[in-house]
């Protein structure tokens, strides 16, 4: 529908089957074949589009206000051990809990980038949540593969071998992903950032999402000055550079964050159609920096926002 052409409607009707809509104006023009169906009264109430959440981390429900001196490195091993304890119930609960928030809000679809898997927890449990809730989902299939003994920086006993994560991100596309047009449930591949996962994982994730259709990439980038150095004396190099040597420079692929993206990595996510998730309320609570969305915009990338987990926001 075009919204832009309607403007406002005054003593509207919708008409909905399923998750899709199947008319929208006003009650008087309501055409005669849906004149019997059972109706919902909604007068005094605006209907408004639901919003879209981009980036999200929900099993973070259940750790908030902890670190709060913290900027993202400290933040992170301070809650690296609290995370690891997690059992699948719990990720279930704060997962819940996650959406509820959202849909009291406003918001009628989200991705969440759950990338720690401990005590038998799977990406079912975020998946269960989402069915019981009713919230159109992107589910991301996170991951961390190196550990402090590989380099990384998170502890050993939160991360998973490569081959464990290929299986699993394998499964939960043929089991899950439905790529229909009016689909309540994709999923998309996310190791989570450059400190604690491999080239050859993102790579892998990158072949994987492209035998599958709809199936998108999406990890953190360029979040603060410390990605800037750390990528820098890992890699050799800076943001642009590094996601086109993994595969993930093309317009299938959204990252989180993007607050130090300098213009040639600007001028390159617009050319290729590479999205952004911007997280305000994160990046100011870790003092992570000011994304330049109006210079982005301006350029043509493509940007939406995002709340991220409720540990940093």
């Amino acid at each position: 529908f075009d919204a832009g052409a309607r403007g406002e409607i005054k003593d509207a009707a919708i008409v909905t089957e399923g998750p899709q809509i199947l008319w929208v104006g006003a009650d008087k023009d309501l055409p005669a074949e849906y004149l019997d169906r059972p109706f919902t009264d909604l007068a005094g109430c605006v209907m408004v589009p639901g919003l879209i959440n981009t980036h999200a981390h929900m099993f973070q429900s259940l750790t908030r206000a902890i670190a709060q001196d913290k900027t993202l490195y400290g933040w992170l091993m301070s809650l690296y051990p609290i995370w690891a304890q997690l059992q699948p119930e719990d990720l279930y609960i704060a997962t819940k809990l996650s959406m509820v928030e959202l849909i009291l809000s406003g918001c009628t679809t989200s991705s969440d980038h759950c990338y720690v898997f401990p005590n038998g927890s799977r990406l079912d449990d975020t998946i269960r949540a989402s069915q019981d809730v009713g919230i159109r989902f992107h589910a991301v299939r996170g991951s961390m593969s190196a550990g402090i003994s590989k380099g990384g920086i998170a502890p050993d006993s939160c991360v998973e071998e490569e081959g464990a994560i290929m299986e699993d991100c394998e499964r939960v596309i043929r089991q899950f992903h439905d790529n229909s047009r009016f689909s309540m449930l994709r999923i998309a591949l996310g190791p989570s950032s450059q400190k604690v996962v491999t080239d050859t994982l993102m790579q892998s994730c990158a072949d994987l999402a492209r035998r599958h259709p709809g199936v998108r990439l999406h990890t953190h980038l360029a979040e603060n000055e410390e990605d800037i150095t750390f990528m820098q004396r890992t890699k050799g190099c800076r943001f642009a550079e590094y996601i086109r040597s993994v595969g993930w420079d093309q317009g299938d692929c959204w990252f989180a964050h993007c607050c130090m993206l300098n213009e040639d990595e600007q001028k390159l996510f617009a050319e290729r159609g590479i999205g952004i998730a911007h997280c305000p309320s994160s990046n100011t609570r870790l003092a992570s920096g000011i994304a330049p969305v109006r210079a982005m915009l301006d350029r043509g990338v493509n940007v939406g926002v995002g709340v991220d987990g409720a540990a940093s926001n």
